[in-house]
């Protein structure tokens, strides 16, 4: 697991006070962003350098508690699934200040050549650092057994 802490600023609230609903998106892909910091130039490094992009095919959210202007969210990744050519990477985003968890997000990426915009088999590199961050206890299950 890879943890990220972020602040909430006054430009991720709605009106009502609380972060926006589709904030949490943003967050997951900071989190992201962090997640693959280790790989040699980080993610900029596999966008820009290797022109490998791991673009998402499906977001699925589930949404707990709020969180206000001034709080911050801890945000902790994992990985619940990792194929030939795609990984599902998971956020539980839980507020500082008392340990709740306010939303959990499931990401799936696709690994994908950049220049042919078209899915590759995922590079060793990136299969190891997603392999040192399973999670097999939260995979998903479909008809009693993982998918």
């Amino acid at each position: 697991m890879v943890s990220l802490e972020r602040p909430i600023k006054f430009e991720d609230v709605d009106a009502a006070g609380i972060v926006f609903f589709a904030r949490f998106l943003s967050y997951a892909h900071e989190a992201m962003e962090r997640f693959f910091a280790p790989l040699d130039g980080g993610y900029a490094g596999l966008i820009l350098g290797r022109r490998i992009g791991l673009p998402a095919v499906r977001v699925e959210a589930d949404y707990a508690a709020p969180v206000r202007y001034g709080e911050a969210l801890r945000i902790e990744t994992s990985v619940v699934h990792i194929g030939r050519r795609s990984a599902t990477l998971r956020y539980r985003m839980i507020r500082v200040h008392d340990g709740v968890l306010s939303a959990e997000l499931r990401h799936t990426v696709v690994t994908t050549d950049l220049v042919q915009i078209a899915s590759v088999a995922m590079p060793e590199d990136v299969r190891a650092l997603l392999g040192a961050h399973l999670d097999p206890e939260q995979a998903p299950v479909s008809a009693g057994r993982p998918v």
